[in-house]
């Protein structure tokens, strides 16, 4: 059959390009862009085309900042690309869907990841990883499934995406494998932290650490992702968690996700860190967590451990920054370093976990206090923490 003439309808944000074969709606909305590497973001009006196959296009409802969004909007080369639409800690609705999608229709409200979950790969499927062989992790520019955009500006130029969620925008296209269907009930203004940062901090402690009743945790850097980590710890049972930072008014708000001690790094006298971690555990912690993104901070981490200790590191250096270890040093200690991308959690798998224990009364003190911790609590026994898990999750 014959084409007719495409045709072009505008209703403010909505435009429709019609022919006889095919319609597509593409959408016109406000999106916060990041022209240049450290420049301030254009608040400006981009297109967002139709979701494809396995595609889902969202409205926004909810977005925060993630200290990530800063480190690449920083980077002046790959893997920073401009201009480009940032943000992925966020929750929203689906408002269309592409062919072959059947895990959510219109309606749905959903918290998208930048861990893919394709539930299929044998990544997937095994418990022992969260990193999807369908569709590993990179700081792509692009959709996952084909390298292109679903992003233009007025004057038809590419605009690139950022961890395949680019939430800095009232509407964004994710891939159905980076979207978890979630409670419609659940606050989004708290929902979307776990998109990354709490379930980060949370999970390396459940999942990654899979830190062990009355043991002794310190973590270095409480920012959001290292209080999560507190409260992870809390959670599983440790019996005395260190916060190590540079700001000693961190202590306080530590305290609130179960940071016990507080040492100030800046103030340790003629001591050592080291020396002082130590002293104060004898002879260092059972798990460390490097929540500042230092390379030098892994080193001192690794070495605040116990022989059978473990240490996580969450924290992103610049690209191409380097560990050194000697060969001596990692043969006679027995000591572990692993790291933890989203916590070592399964985003479709985990997330609704944490929703429900978020959303049950009950359990409600236990999540992060920027997600709506009760003021006043009881603390429970390291048993009783741990087993907020053990009915879905530790066992398996």
């Amino acid at each position: 059959m014959q084409s007719t003439p495409f045709t072009y309808i505008n209703f403010d944000t909505l435009i429709i390009v019609h022919s006889a074969e095919v319609s597509i709606f593409f959408r016109k909305n406000a999106a916060a862009v990041a022209r240049k590497a450290g420049e301030p973001l254009v608040i400006e009006e981009v297109i967002v085309a139709a979701p494809k196959a396995h595609e889902v296009r969202i409205r926004i409802i909810c977005t925060s900042l993630c200290h990530s969004d800063i480190t690449f909007w920083k980077l002046k080369d790959p893997p920073g690309y401009f201009p480009r639409i940032l943000g992925h800690e966020s929750i929203g609705v689906v408002e269309s869907i592409g062919e072959d999608v059947d895990e959510v229709t219109e309606g749905d409200i959903v918290i998208p990841s930048f861990m893919a979950d394709c539930g299929a790969c044998a990544d997937c499927k095994s418990k022992k990883s969260n990193q999807c062989s369908n569709f590993p992790f990179k700081v792509s520019p692009w959709m996952h499934r084909e390298e292109t955009s679903r992003f233009t500006d007025l004057k038809g130029e590419t605009l690139y995406h950022f961890l395949y969620v680019s939430s800095f925008s009232e509407y964004t296209v994710v891939d159905v494998a980076h979207l978890v269907k979630v409670d419609p009930a659940v606050p989004p203004n708290r929902a979307c932290l776990l998109s990354c940062g709490v379930s980060t901090g949370v999970g390396a402690a459940w999942r990654t650490a899979n830190v062990e009743a009355r043991s002794t945790v310190a973590i270095f850097g409480l920012g959001a992702i290292g209080l999560a980590v507190a409260e992870g710890a809390r959670i599983c049972g440790a019996s005395r968690i260190i916060g190590v930072d540079v700001n000693p008014d961190k202590f306080e708000r530590g305290k609130k996700f179960g940071v016990t001690d507080f040492v100030d790094s800046a103030s340790c006298g003629d001591k050592s860190l080291s020396e002082v971690i130590k002293e104060m555990t004898g002879g260092g912690a059972d798990y460390c967590f490097e929540c500042v993104g230092l390379a030098s901070l892994c080193h001192v981490s690794l070495a605040f451990v116990k022989g059978w200790g473990k240490t996580v590191v969450l924290g992103l250096d610049k690209p191409g920054t380097q560990l050194s270890f000697s060969s001596f040093e990692v043969l006679l200690s027995g000591k572990t370093i692993t790291g933890s991308l989203f916590g070592g959690l399964k985003p479709k798998h985990d997330i609704p976990i944490l929703v429900k224990r978020y959303m049950d009364k009950s359990s409600q003190q236990w999540l992060a206090g920027d997600l709506g911790r009760q003021s006043k609590r009881e603390t429970p026994t390291p048993e009783g923490n741990r087993e907020l898990f053990d009915n879905e999750t530790l066992a398996e």
